[in-house]
């Protein structure tokens, strides 16, 4: 069986919700999450800050970043097992992140250490 990162984009980071919106949508993604665990399929998963990050580039230059005010930021992730990347694309269409407009969840295979998948 594979395992693939369900990827959390946010399509304006600069958009925030109210505390109420936040404890129905956290409600809706936990609920979510319980669904694909009770088929023993959910591995872990993180949310991610969007005001405390640095960024490394090829030249080993350190910038902060990125921030909220940018466009489409990660907001988190979780990593699920399937036997298809189409299954995993099936517990993607249920992510409440959709809710928001241009939101999308990414879906992408992870590579083994052994290169073996």
């Amino acid at each position: 069986m594979d395992e693939f990162m369900l990827i959390f984009r946010h399509q304006d980071g600069n958009k925030i919700a109210s505390p109420e919106q936040m404890q129905i949508w956290m409600k809706q993604t936990m609920d979510w999450i319980g669904g694909i665990a009770a088929q023993n399929k959910f591995i872990s998963g993180n949310g991610l800050f969007f005001d405390d990050a640095k960024i490394v580039h090829a030249n080993r230059m350190v910038t902060n970043g990125p921030f909220g005010e940018i466009k489409e930021t990660i907001g988190g992730y979780i990593m699920v097992k399937g036997n298809t990347i189409e299954e995993a694309v099936e517990f993607a269409k249920g992510c409440p992140i959709l809710q928001g407009e241009g939101n999308t969840v990414e879906v992408r295979r992870i590579a083994k250490a052994d290169g073996i998948h």
